[in-house]
């Protein structure tokens, strides 16, 4: 059953707030941005009426670069908005109000990406400032070709089943004004690039940007920056653009009049990066990919599966990385097996210290399959993926039942050597040492029956952990006791004078 169970690195909690990320089309301006935010906040309330107390809309960059500085929402521009969605229940399932806002959303409006965010804090750290669990991550030095390609990339990934919110991080298609200058032209009435520079910079972006100027209030002594700008009412076409004075700034004789910047240039519309992004001081385009009603170890596995399918198309020079969350996953969950394993290995050399016997440790341990068939069933039974607390809750189940068995064998052993009967022996252990092993079991059993109801992220703790005592109790008073009577079978009856 292990294969059904799926493979998370935690598991999803019921939360209160749902962290969103809206994308408008690249280049659209702060305030149209905010304006679609507002009809989005309608739209969610309609999605989930009455499950929403209040939605925050956070829109355009940052003012500092702190608020990105250990973890990213993937903003990028001022057509990005963070929408922080507060639920009237702190039990909400958030997963379920997530899949219907992927599903409404983009139809209400075409042109705009949704993406969510992890919400609780716990999911936050686990993506390690990433706005999504995968990351899929191409490097080289060709940006275009490496654009291109994770643009096939990520359709075919929005293919897998389970994946969702396949989005590339960054955007080639600022619309940007290119401003060409004719030397030629400028040389002729002696101007020069820097003047047309200058002139159209202080026109687009403020005189603050090539001479800065502080005037000196003398009653405060405080200098406060001037700053002249065209206002922006009246560049709001090509043609304003194109009009823009250009002169050298000397005036005198040697100005040769004021010209325009369409006659001194060439204007044309091209696309620009938004984001330039390195990893190793090569640049990157990184994919992310969050799951959806599918685990992320089988998500994970599907993107590993189709990046390797196309590798033949990766350009000449790059290389694709997967990152994230879901490669953590992978290392803990070796990590997390390994000291499983070590674990019973540990434990039964202990033993055999202690029993002094090579046959009656291996007896003991005999119960751990089926505790850990146990954690199994008790996992799927319950809907819960497999995940580091309830491989944690694993190993803290083997304890126990070794500890249940050790009371059995230590029991059958002191019997055989009584009667030398091993099939008395080991009826007389199971019925014995009944009371104490359901006593220990049963202890443990309640008390993480609170933590596998809980809406916790160690809910699957508990759960592995009753279920791998409730199969390890039966084997420990049944199998158990079966493996030593076959074993010691064959012993032979005790002379009388031993007797």
């Amino acid at each position: 059953m292990i294969g059904f169970l799926g493979r998370d690195f935690f598991p999803s909690i019921k939360s209160g707030e749902i962290d969103m990320h809206m994308r408008a089309p690249i280049g659209t301006r702060l305030e149209d941005a905010s304006k679609i935010a507002v009809l989005v906040n309608g739209s969610i309330r309609r999605i989930l009426p009455g499950q929403v107390t209040n939605i925050l809309d956070n829109c355009g960059l940052p003012s500092s670069g702190i608020n990105q500085a250990y973890s990213s929402s993937g903003t990028i521009g001022p057509q990005d908005c963070d929408i922080t969605i507060n639920l009237k229940s702190n039990r909400s399932p958030v997963d379920d109000y997530r899949f219907k806002m992927r599903r409404e959303l983009p139809k209400q409006f075409p042109g705009t990406t949704f993406t969510f965010l992890p919400g609780d804090i716990t999911a936050k750290i686990l993506n390690f400032g990433l706005p999504a669990p995968i990351d899929v991550q191409i490097s080289g030095r060709t940006l275009a070709a490496n654009f291109a390609y994770a643009q096939a990339l990520a359709a075919r990934l929005r293919r897998i089943p389970g994946s969702a919110d396949v989005n590339i991080q960054q955007s080639l298609d600022q619309p940007t004004l290119k401003i060409a200058a004719s030397r030629s032209f400028a040389s002729g009435i002696n101007l020069t690039e820097a003047n047309i520079a200058v002139n159209a910079l202080a026109a687009l972006s403020g005189s603050g940007q090539t001479a800065p100027t502080y005037w000196l209030d003398t009653s405060s002594g405080v200098s406060h920056l001037v700053n002249l700008q065209t206002p922006q009412d009246q560049l709001t076409s090509f043609n304003d653009l194109e009009t823009i004075p250009i002169d050298n700034g000397k005036g005198g004789g040697m100005d040769a009049g004021t010209q325009i910047l369409g006659a001194l240039s060439r204007i044309t519309q091209t696309g620009t990066p938004v984001l330039a992004s390195h990893y190793s001081i090569l640049p990157v385009v990184d994919i992310f990919v969050s799951n959806q009603r599918r685990d992320l170890g089988a998500v994970n596995d599907a993107v590993a599966k189709v990046v390797a399918n196309m590798s033949g198309e990766l350009p000449y020079g790059a290389s694709v990385h997967l990152r994230g969350q879901a490669q953590t996953m992978s290392t803990a969950y070796e990590q997390l097996i390994a000291g499983l394993a070590l674990s019973v290995l540990l434990v039964y050399l202990v033993i055999v210290v202690n029993f002094q016997s090579w046959l009656d440790p291996f007896i003991i341990i005999t119960a751990l399959p089926a505790a850990l068939a146990g954690i199994v069933w008790s996992l799927f039974l319950t809907h819960t993926t497999l995940s580091v607390p309830a491989l944690t809750g694993a190993i803290m189940c083997m304890g126990t039942a070794t500890a249940n068995s050790i009371l059995v064998v230590s029991f059958a052993r002191d019997r055989l050597a009584e009667h030398g009967n091993a099939v008395e022996a080991a009826i007389e252990a199971g019925a014995g040492r009944i009371r104490p092993v359901l006593m220990t079991a049963l202890a443990m059993i309640i008390g993480m029956l609170p933590m596998s109801f809980s809406n916790t992220l160690n809910a699957p703790l508990g759960r592995a952990v009753i279920g791998g005592l409730l199969f390890a109790t039966i084997a420990t008073l049944l199998f158990v006791p079966c493996v030593f009577a076959l074993l010691h079978g064959n012993r032979d009856e005790p002379t009388e004078s031993h007797a």
